[in-house]
């Protein structure tokens, strides 16, 4: 078995997993398992308030957990896989802990080798969110991951250095970016015409 499938069967099995993407390293757990998204927000000492996205291997993946548009499709098709997170509609089966109670959820499809073959090997959609606790720095090699992270984590995945960086965050319907990262003038000019 490779670290992707014991990463994958972490998770599947309800742990913690560090994995690398396109922008930061990213803590996974089964995003649809609530008791997992709460050892997320324990291990990052995050505000429950604070939602945390799901990543996902593919805009048809995405379906199964969300309700999408054709607009938000058409978009996804155009920015993903990427450093974009789109807010859509959340069906039933994503957790409360996950949206902080709400009826949106984040989506992502990592532009990142490894991330997606993790995605792709899970049972379930991955909680998206960087590794590391709340208020500190992002981590953009494995060895610069912070104790608590290190040791609530089953499996390390190692990417080598990412490159850094935010994800854009999207409200496609809303025509609203609500974080400006990569791509945040290709999204404007999208957003504007279409």
């Amino acid at each position: 078995m490779n670290d992707v499938e014991r990463a994958a069967r972490a998770i599947d099995d309800g742990e913690l997993v560090v994995y690398p993407t396109e922008t930061v390293y990213g803590l996974g757990a089964d995003a649809t398992d609530a008791a997992a998204v709460e050892r997320v927000f324990e291990t990052k000492g995050r505000s429950r308030d604070k939602p945390v996205s799901l990543g996902v291997s593919s805009v048809e993946r995405a379906t199964e957990y969300t309700r999408l548009t054709e607009r938000e499709r058409a978009f996804m098709r155009e920015f993903l896989p990427g450093p974009v997170t789109v807010v859509v509609e959340r069906r039933e089966v994503v957790p409360d802990a996950l949206t902080a109670g709400r009826d949106r959820v984040g989506v992502r499809i990592p532009d990142h080798e490894v991330a997606l073959a993790l995605l792709e090997a899970a049972d379930a959609p991955v909680t998206a969110t960087s590794a590391n606790v709340s208020g500190t720095g992002s981590v953009r090699r494995l060895d610069a991951l912070g104790d608590q992270v290190r040791e609530a984590a089953a499996v390390l995945l190692d990417g080598g250095e990412t490159p850094g960086g935010g994800s854009t965050v999207v409200d496609v319907e809303a025509g609203t970016v609500h974080r400006r990262g990569a791509a945040a003038d290709a999204i404007d000019e999208w957003l504007a015409t279409h």
